[in-house]
């Protein structure tokens, strides 16, 4: 057992936001998107013999012999890869908590995630087959690797002081991928624009670097389980009697459903709008000013999305975490109305900064939420894995629909309509959770 409140092991844990933030920032928002634009427009000119794109242009890649368009092949591979992490977390988190291993776990997802980041210095939009295998590889590795990261907070931390941790986790996560960040454009900007794939490289070298404070603070084996044969069917029934548990707690179920809703919204959010921003947005007279752009909205996002995790943890201490998510669901609202009909980078700028701001804080306190309503119990990593699995399989659905709303109309604006409908279910389903929050005894 672990001495809940342990300063040592906390700051421990809170060092994994650090270390593997730099995925989502540099990887899912920001250079690669930018990086993958440019390789695939290039090779698209190259195919069709243009110099330029002309009004009409429809860019393609060739994937397996189909042409399709950049966007909707990314959003479709990162909603396979999501659908695979949906359907290892459970099993894999059965036999964690059966075995105490949950450390080990979060290790090998870890490294998978990193080395496929690194992976990614060699993508070519002529052997772009591959190049989607590394994207594929390193969302499996950084999302699997959180079912067993969050699993710890109720370990490590008494339920009061939840809300305050998981925010002070997301704050260094924005702050440190921030760092990277400004590192990276140090980089491509002043010495060589040529230098962008080395950014791959410093992800995942930052990611597993910074990790290795993580796992010198974290227990393995939290419990002291013992190893026993059979440990993977033993793990399945860990998970099935979870499942039966978990199916009693209506608070529980209730907030994993407006969870899957509102948190399909946001994912999206972050995972394709700088392709939208890029598309839409930067192009014609703006077009020169498109990757600076596109960075200077991305680095007011995470600035914010530090200061926004921390007002809204205390604004949930104040007035309830259910009221706090309703507050920030809410405002997702008119930030999609408007993105619907932004047309210039200065609007961008404003519609970044409101994003910004409930970014942060719902991604914290959603958590920190889950984490009070569980019951007293030694299986938090499979409990964990329903969380999980209801965020991942929330973005197969926000990344399919928005890519099949573009691919449907010929318009990546429509796709906004997908992500609001997302948001406007959530809200009102968490009217119907429960809002006492002192953890159920299963």
């Amino acid at each position: 057992m672990i001495k809940k409140g342990d300063k040592k092991i906390i700051r421990g844990w809170v060092f994994y936001d650090w270390a593997n933030s730099v995925y989502n920032l540099v990887i899912s928002s920001a250079i690669f998107p930018i990086f993958y634009d440019t390789v695939t427009t290039n090779a698209y000119l190259k195919r069709e013999g243009m110099e330029v794109l002309g009004d009409s242009s429809d860019v393609t890649v060739e994937f397996f012999g189909n042409l399709i368009s950049p966007s909707v092949l990314m959003s479709f591979v990162l909603s396979a890869s999501f659908l695979v992490v949906s359907f290892l977390s459970p099993m894999l988190s059965g036999i964690a908590d059966f075995s105490g291993n949950k450390k080990r776990f979060m290790q090998l997802f870890c490294y998978l995630g990193a080395f496929s980041c690194i992976s990614l210095f060699w993508f070519n939009a002529e052997r772009i087959e591959l190049g989607m295998l590394s994207l594929f590889l390193a969302s499996i590795g950084f999302w699997n690797s959180l079912v067993f990261y969050n699993a710890y907070l109720p370990e490590i931390a008494e339920p009061k002081d939840h809300d305050r941790i998981s925010a002070k986790g997301f704050t260094m996560g924005y702050l440190g991928s921030m760092i990277l960040l400004v590192i990276c454009l140090a980089m491509i900007m002043f010495i060589d624009k040529g230098l962008t794939k080395y950014s791959f490289i410093l992800v995942g070298v930052w990611w597993v670097g910074f990790s290795q404070i993580t796992y010198r603070a974290l227990p393995n084996n939290v419990y002291g389980k013992k190893k026993e044969k059979g440990v993977i069917w033993k793990g399945f029934r860990e998970l099935k009697k979870v499942f039966v548990e978990f199916k009693k707690i209506k608070k529980l179920k209730r907030f994993l459903t407006s969870f899957f809703f509102f948190n399909t919204g946001v994912q999206t959010v972050m995972l394709m709008a700088v392709l939208y921003a890029k598309r839409e947005i930067f192009v014609g007279e703006y077009e020169e000013a498109g990757q600076t752009g596109l960075i200077v909205a991305i680095l007011l996002i995470q600035i914010l999305g530090a200061a926004g995790a921390f007002l809204i943890s205390r604004l949930s201490g104040r007035i309830g975490n259910i009221n706090s998510l309703i507050i920030v669901v809410a405002f997702w609202l008119p930030l999609c109305g408007f993105a619907y009909f932004l047309s210039t980078p200065i609007q961008f700028y404003f519609l970044a900064a409101g994003v910004g701001i409930v970014m942060g804080g719902v991604q914290a306190v959603s958590r920190s939420t889950y984490s009070k309503f569980l019951p007293e119990t030694e299986d938090h990593a499979s409990y964990f894995s329903f969380y999980d699995v209801t965020e991942k399989i929330g973005i197969v659905f926000g990344t399919f629909f928005f890519g099949f709303m573009e691919y449907a109309t010929g318009n990546i604006r429509f796709s906004i309509m997908s992500v609001m409908f997302f948001f406007v279910v959530g809200l009102i389903l968490l009217f119907f959770v429960p809002k006492k929050e002192v953890p159920s005894v299963a």
